[in-house]
């Protein structure tokens, strides 16, 4: 990879692997819009992911960080990134930037959708960003925006002068041919519809984390080979690449991410496209394996690391790394175990293993949770045993009065196994507060175990 030419040939042939890793195993493409300032790259964004996100201003250059969300259209799911103005003569250092973010967008991407400005023609800016996009050999839909209605189309041809090929028209503010634009930017995908039959990887942990944690170090010593490039550099890795293991007669698919950083503190374009590859790499998994260093302790951002993956829905553990390097008595594994809670105590619910990647200490314990997890994710409780506890439970402690009225739960059932979904039938569903649902989780929990899985509590009106 270009970004990566610096750190020497081996690297490059590493990461260039670790890129078909990730399309052999149908990872969702990443798309970028580049072009010039002011054509209307963060409108056709805002239109595309159903809402608005980056600042739409007529002043050239509003757009300076990176914006991504995700898009489905026709059983295809991508990512789709705006990036800043191009502007290649541009000597201030934000612009500067910004113009090595578009050229990152356009190394990193699948495909590129280069928007151009009806209105004002071809421009040296254009020509310039259509050099780049050609060197690269990238695929390419060349989008002229602002073509408000057919009398304007014939216009269009001259931007074929690019030498990218037929032009697509379209007017990213009032949508026109937008979905037909989505439907020619699906067909250049490598990747299947999301519905097609996919190998089966068996159980998909991501080992996820700040930079230097030890996660690749972690990957090593399960596979028992030097697969990942491993340094106390933050950052050495990359990309979200998958290998697969034989433990106990069950195959795990381990998935090596980036280090996640706060947005705030993304400096670097390739990192930035790291990050969210890792995000994505989340949204893959069973199990999230959520590593911390235990010479560091937990900070706001491995709490914000654990929240983003328990929002995602997703089993956890927590694997507290480098143990080996730690002061310890009889009572160290029970104090940190204490405090992490109390720092975030919806770790009540999940497991924290305590390990060391470098010498190998109770890393297969963390594969022997993920195991039970994944078991305890799949449980169905029968109905009748369900409604049997939530009659004991109610009687014990019933819900508070709800303005001046008793508030009864009559009947619940499992509505969802992956993640456990319950659903409670009350003749008051906004009459249940937070303080009721939390009791209600922690007695369904210490009844019928799901420790490491997310459960979700629904209430709804009874007919």
């Amino acid at each position: 990879m270009k970004c990566l030419r610096c750190a020497g040939s081996s690297l490059q042939r590493r990461f260039s692997l670790a890129l078909q890793l990730r399309i052999l195993a149908k990872s969702i493409p990443i798309v970028s819009i580049i072009g010039r300032p002011n054509v209307g790259k963060s409108t056709l964004f805002n239109r595309f992911i159903g809402r608005r996100d980056a600042i739409v201003d007529s002043t050239a250059g509003v757009t300076r960080d990176r914006k991504y969300g995700n898009v489905s259209w026709s059983g295809h799911e991508f990512i789709l990134v705006d990036t800043g103005g191009y502007d290649a003569k541009s000597d201030e250092p934000i612009l500067s930037s910004v113009r090595k973010q578009a050229l990152a967008a356009v190394d990193e991407s699948e495909l590129v959708l280069f928007v151009v400005d009806s209105e004002t023609g071809i421009t040296a800016g254009d020509e310039e960003i259509a050099k780049v996009i050609l060197r690269q050999s990238k695929k390419v839909i060349l989008v002229v925006n602002k073509v408000d209605d057919k009398t304007r189309e014939p216009d269009i041809y001259d931007f074929m002068k690019l030498g990218l090929g037929e032009p697509f028209p379209i007017s990213a503010e009032s949508g026109r041919r937008t979905g037909d634009l989505l439907e020619e930017a699906v067909k250049h995908f490598n990747t299947s519809p999301a519905n097609s039959i996919e190998e089966d990887e068996g159980i998909k942990i991501a080992i996820v984390g700040v930079p230097n944690v030890g996660k690749s170090s972690l990957v090593n010593r399960l596979l028992n080979k030097e697969q990942q490039i491993v340094t106390d550099i933050p950052g050495t890795t990359r990309d979200s690449a998958d290998s697969k293991l034989s433990y106990k007669g069950k195959i795990y698919t381990l998935i090596d991410t980036a280090g996640i950083r706060r947005k705030a503190k993304i400096k670097d374009a390739v990192e930035f496209y790291s990050t969210v590859r890792a995000r994505r790499a989340m949204d893959r998994a069973d199990v999230i394996v959520a590593m911390l260093d235990s010479m560091r302790g937990m900070d706001k951002q491995d709490v914000h690391i654990i929240v983003e993956a328990l929002d995602r829905r997703k089993c956890l553990v927590v694997a507290v790394n480098k143990w080996d390097l730690i002061k310890k008595t009889n009572r160290t594994h029970k104090e940190w175990s204490e405090e992490l809670k109390d720092r975030l105590p919806l770790l009540e619910n999940y497991p924290i293993e305590f390990i060391s990647a470098l010498d190998g200490q109770r890393i297969h314990k963390i594969l022997d949770l993920v195991s039970k997890i994944q078991k305890e994710s799949q449980k169905n409780i029968k109905t009748k045993t369900l409604n049997d506890w939530l009659t004991q439970t109610v009687a014990h402690t019933s819900p508070p009065s709800y303005n001046n009225r008793f508030v009864k739960i009559t009947f619940v059932n499992q509505a969802k196994a992956v993640p456990p979904t319950f659903v409670f039938f009350t003749n008051y569903p906004k009459g249940i507060k937070e303080n009721y649902k939390r009791f209600l989780e922690h007695n369904l929990r210490a009844a019928f175990g799901f420790h490491g899985v997310p459960i979700t509590l629904l209430f709804k009106a009874k007919n």
